[in-house]
């Protein structure tokens, strides 16, 4: 799987989110592509966000860097880990959701 923007590990941290739990990628509804976060995308991408709709909350959007699993948006939501590996994942990055998903 290929993530876009400035990665700086194997498990998907880029510049702006590097912490232990700082292990997903987040597909973006605009453009299909995997980005490590929102900010890696303004710099990267040559177009805006586009949310993802609640009607889409099924559709696999998240990227586990730890073990590469892709959930859904819902799955992710609902858990602070990845079902597959059980990698912890940063329960700070609910504050972004609003950038991602329609709420």
């Amino acid at each position: 799987m290929e993530i876009f923007g400035p990665v700086m590990d194997n498990e998907t941290r880029c510049m702006h989110y590097h912490t232990e739990k700082d292990i997903i990628a987040i597909k973006f509804a605009c453009c299909e592509r995997y980005y490590p976060c929102y900010k890696c995308h303004e710099e990267h991408a040559k177009h805006a966000i586009k949310r993802w709709q609640q009607s889409q909350f099924n559709v696999k959007a998240i990227l586990c860097g730890h073990c590469k699993h892709e959930l859904t948006i819902q799955d992710y939501m609902e858990s602070s880990s990845c079902p597959q590996c059980m990698a912890a994942f940063n329960p700070r990055c609910a504050n972004h959701y609003a950038i991602y998903f329609e709420m």
